[in-house]
């Protein structure tokens, strides 16, 4: 403990949300314990011992304005988040995206955290909230079940539970670049994408085989629903031949450079560390046994005699009915003093997560400074997600990525698609220096 230390506030859970919301705390003078498992106990999906661990892909989705995802890390960044400061600092090259070496970024995200005098971090397991506390739960989309079991207690419903898949890593000097390419899509950005191109025939036999691999077994509790927005390869195969080809395996603005034709498909790997050893398989999530994806991604031509860091794994994420149980601030509606942040929330993706941890973390630290919250409106894409989530107008709560849906309309006619985005992330940005401006914040 550091010298004469009193808590003011608790974060379960040193994920990305956690991490933002103990350092937006902590920013502002906060004395906050940040209580983390790892490394006493894992959950089924983490293996580093880091805080913001990125267990699925290393990718942090598209980096402009004209994308929904790109305008958050911008008002991230305007809002002097953690996450986005260790990602710009640890980003690798990936085309129109901003992909991290993720042990670069984990480190830095640790470092920073143990080095900030307002925050304490614990080690253990938590099974059990102190409401006494003002308390944000960030602890993830895979809480334990005994800690989950209290949870369920405080907000007074049962969960609900959906899948997630992690895509497999390969090492790059085992892909055969004979027959891969580098390009982007559509030549965008620089070439940072390696390209591993299908015939018709040569899909035609990965296809077949992909849809009788064996999967590995499902416990009970994960026999469920499967998440459209992360569905392994292998289900999403499964509605018809043609769908990947329309979806991960879309070859369009893809030529070959050895050929000088457009493939029938083509499977995308994107660098996952800054020194371009690994690559990810992109859209690859999978629930596949191991011996099954080494025997069936190895059809892919390039892949042919590839060496995976780490094959693909499925497991179950839980969230909360938070538009009945949340407000806009990510707060209990019927106890203030507990707050949520991340995945548990139904916000969907890492950017996402990491954006309600900072606007908890903001808001916390002004109400135990006796200020109201801020309500960063709909007008704001970390604003629109928080009002997504406490919606008590969405009946089937499912989780969600940012999008410009769920802002506010502009009110006048934009074309096309993409000034209009552009628009609304121009209006955004304005509305969060005006919110700075006028909250101090």
């Amino acid at each position: 403990m550091r010298g004469a230390w009193t808590v003011q506030a608790r974060v379960i859970g040193a994920g990305l949300a956690g991490s933002e919301a103990a350092w937006q705390l902590a920013r502002r003078g906060i004395k906050v314990e940040l209580l983390e498992q790892k490394p006493v106990c894992f959950s089924p999906a983490h293996k580093s011992e880091g805080f913001a661990e990125l267990v699925c892909s290393n990718s942090l989705r598209a980096a402009g304005l004209e994308n929904a995802v790109g305008l958050l890390k911008h008002e991230m960044r305007a809002l002097s988040s953690l996450i986005m400061e260790c990602a710009d600092e640890n980003s690798v090259p990936a085309g129109g995206a901003l992909a991290v070496d993720r042990r670069g970024f984990e480190k830095s995200v640790t470092e920073r955290i143990k080095a900030e005098p307002n925050i304490t971090v614990i080690t253990g397991r938590v099974t059990e909230i102190d409401a006494d506390i003002p308390t944000v739960i960030a602890t993830g989309p895979l809480t334990d079940d005994e800690l989950f079991s209290d949870i369920q207690k405080k907000v007074g419903r049962e969960s609900l539970h959906f899948f997630d898949a992690a895509a497999p890593i390969v090492e790059f000097e085992s892909i055969n670049m004979d027959k891969a390419y580098l390009a982007s899509r559509y030549g965008r950005g620089t070439p940072d994408y390696i390209n591993c191109p299908m015939t018709r025939e040569e899909y035609d036999a990965f296809y077949d085989a992909l849809i009788t691999a064996e999967c590995a077994e499902l416990h009970d509790f994960e026999k469920g629903r499967v998440f459209e927005g992360c569905m392994p390869v292998e289900v999403m195969a499964a509605r018809g031949r043609e769908t990947l080809l329309f979806g991960p395996l879309k070859p369009v603005g893809l030529t070959d450079p050895h050929t000088g034709k457009l493939p029938h498909a083509v499977v995308q790997l994107r660098r996952d560390n800054a020194d371009g050893t690994m690559y990810n398989m992109v859209g690859f999530q999978t629930h596949l046994k191991f011996p099954e994806q080494k025997r069936v991604f190895s059809m892919i031509p390039g892949l042919e005699n590839a060496a995976f860091s780490r094959y693909g794994v499925m497991h179950r994420n839980t969230f909360i009915d938070s538009p009945r149980i949340l407000d806009k601030f990510y707060r209990m509606k019927h106890d203030k003093n507990i707050w949520f942040a991340g995945q548990i929330t139904g916000v969907e993706g890492y950017v996402e997560s990491a954006s309600s941890g900072l606007l908890c973390g903001l808001n916390l630290a002004r109400v135990l400074s006796g200020k109201d919250p801020v309500d960063f409106t709909r007008d704001t894409a970390i604003g629109a997600l928080s009002n997504y989530i406490s919606d008590e107008t969405v009946e089937s709560f499912q989780p969600m990525n940012v999008n410009f849906g769920i802002m506010s309309p502009l009110g006048f006619k934009v074309k096309p698609k993409r000034e209009k985005n552009l628009k609304i992330s121009e209006r955004a940005l304005l509305k969060i220096e005006e919110l700075k401006k006028s909250f101090n914040i």
